[in-house]
């Protein structure tokens, strides 16, 4: 039988806000460490930090529904086993430490190109464009330019109604 491949993964994790501010680095390293115990090798992180939610989370904890609009977000990128990845996944859902998570594996495209939320929300840049083909032909690259010079001109015109709002 032939070894099976390690594949690249990614969860994505929102921690209670109930949790003390000084208790969610001790979490996302119980998170970080439950993946290397089952054999995973961490290749990138964002630190969980607090943000208010788009919509408000429902969660059963103490016996009763409790509503929370707001969380800390982190993710972890790893490697590991595909067999351990539903292990990891029962475990992460039986912990009431964590309001919600993803657990996702990663494309080749994904794995290169990781999004860091919390650096894109301080940022002033709404939109970046991420060539994906790597074409010769010199229409594609025009015809695409063109199109992102469009993607950004739509962004600036709906920043402008939002600060006149």
């Amino acid at each position: 039988m032939p070894a099976v491949e390690a594949g690249s993964y990614e969860l994505a994790f929102h921690i209670l806000p109930t949790i003390a501010e000084g208790e969610v680095p001790t979490v996302f390293q119980g998170l970080k460490d439950l993946i290397t115990k089952h054999g995973g090798e961490i290749t990138n992180e964002e630190t969980p930090a607090r943000f208010d939610l788009a919509y408000e989370i429902v969660k059963y904890l103490e016996g009763r529904n409790r509503k929370f609009s707001s969380a800390y977000f982190g993710w972890v990128r790893f490697t590991l086993n595909p067999a351990e990845v539903d292990e990891i996944n029962k475990t992460i859902e039986g912990d009431n430490q964590i309001l919600r998570h993803l657990l996702i594996k990663l494309t080749k495209l994904e794995e290169a190109n990781p999004f860091m939320f919390h650096e894109a929300l301080s940022e002033n840049d709404k939109v970046k464009t991420i060539e994906l083909d790597d074409s010769d032909d010199e229409d594609d690259e025009e015809s695409s330019d063109s199109d992102s010079e469009d993607v950004v001109d739509e962004t600036e015109e709906v920043e402008d109604s939002e600060d006149k709002a």
